[in-house]
């Protein structure tokens, strides 16, 4: 199945041809947004990350920031540096090149200060944008996508109509030779017995079981009790009792694929093509973040509650799993799988719709949330900040 977007160096394609403005610290964070506020169309992705990271946490940080510029959806990208932060402006530009987009850095304290950085930022990002205004869409086969799965807040209709459906829709993708990433490690816990058996090996099932047993001793070294956090207090009011209610629902979203791989949070995504799962909290800005800096160039987000949540560089297509929320939210929701329950779709009708409508946002339809221009972003964090 052909489809078409822009082709990058690296052989990858993307649906969307972003400007990213990166700033590798909080310090650098404002000047981007400054920036990207004299060029129409571009992204800046402020964030309150960068500097005092130690052991893995620096890594992460840098395997977020570096994977999120080198998502397929972003044409180019300039970094904005103080100077003198932890993330190091110059490995994070020596990653991105790695795939072989256009990359140009920019540092506050060698240009003089702030107005001068960003008068030669829109210097840059001028001449960038230019080019990628002047790049034109490629037919290529839809095995080169790669689809994130979320879900937010549920209600007792998410496991039952929108999830599955969504689950549909992986498994189509995957027919194909796509991928997809299931995610959101708390919300496999009461349901591991069941996702273990769909690994493909005993390895990556041993792997899971091991990403599930870590977060659980996460909070049992913090003192705390999940319960209140996982499930969420939207979780709640929606109807669910406890996290293994929400988990059940949960990994309905990744259809009845096998697991071929498993990754850690905005680890890259292999070549090899079908599902994997990623170790990313149930947090939604946050797995979102962690699967789109591991590749992914579409996210599919069910959700029970309603959420208005999209993403800088993807497009976002939300799923309402209920009618009354379609109705009550409908500026946000893309697809209606509540139409399983009051007007008798199957799932397998409501997951077909699900696929077409990835098929037509990868062809080039806004989804709703980049309409509304939502652009949340936030990186998983794993340790202190010193």
């Amino acid at each position: 199945m052909k489809i078409k977007g822009y082709k990058r160096d690296n052989g990858k394609y993307g649906i969307r041809n972003h400007l990213l403005i990166l700033p590798v610290s909080v310090c650098a964070s404002e000047t981007a947004v400054r920036i990207s506020q004299l060029i129409p169309g571009s992204i800046a992705l402020p964030h309150q990350h960068g500097c005092c990271h130690v052991g893995e946490d620096y890594k992460q940080v840098l395997r977020t920031l570096v994977g999120f510029a080198k998502n397929p959806n972003v044409g180019a990208v300039l970094i904005v540096a103080l100077g003198c932060e932890g993330i190091n402006p110059e490995e994070v530009k020596r990653e991105i090149e790695k795939s072989a987009k256009p990359v140009e850095q920019i540092i506050i304290q060698r240009k003089g200060g702030t107005a001068k950085t960003i008068k030669e930022g829109e210097i840059i990002c001028r001449r960038m944008m230019e080019k990628l205004l002047h790049q034109k869409k490629e037919e290529f086969d839809i095995s080169k996508i790669t689809l994130a799965l979320e879900c937010g807040g549920s209600d007792p209709a998410s496991g039952i109509t929108a999830n599955p459906s969504v689950g549909v829709a992986s498994d189509l993708l995957i027919k194909h030779g796509g991928s997809s990433i299931l995610s959101e490690t708390t919300e496999l816990i009461g349901a591991d017995n069941i996702i273990v058996k769909r690994a493909y090996n005993k390895r990556i099932a041993q792997k899971i079981l091991f990403m599930i047993e870590r977060i659980e001793k996460r909070a049992i070294d913090m003192h705390v009790d999940l319960r209140g956090t996982q499930p969420t207090p939207g979780n709640i009011e929606g109807g669910l009792t406890t996290i293994e209610e929400k988990s059940l629902g949960c990994i309905h979203k990744a259809g009845n694929s096998s697991i071929i791989g498993v990754l850690e949070y905005a680890e890259q995504i292999p070549d090899k093509k079908g599902l994997y799962f990623m170790d990313t909290p149930g947090q939604d800005i946050e797995s979102i973040t962690g699967m789109l800096a591991g590749g992914a160039q579409i996210v599919v987000f069910t959700t029970g509650r309603g959420t208005p949540t999209g993403s800088p560089i993807a497009p976002v297509i939300k799923i309402s799993s209920n009618t009354m929320l379609y109705k009550n939210m409908s500026e946000h929701i893309d697809v209606n799988a509540g139409e399983i329950i009051n007007k008798g779709k199957t799932i397998e009708e409501i997951g077909q719709k699900i696929f077409n409508e990835i098929i037509k946002v990868c062809n080039g339809k806004m989804t709703k949330s980049e309409i509304l221009g939502h652009k949340e972003f936030a990186i998983y964090r794993i340790g202190y900040t010193f």
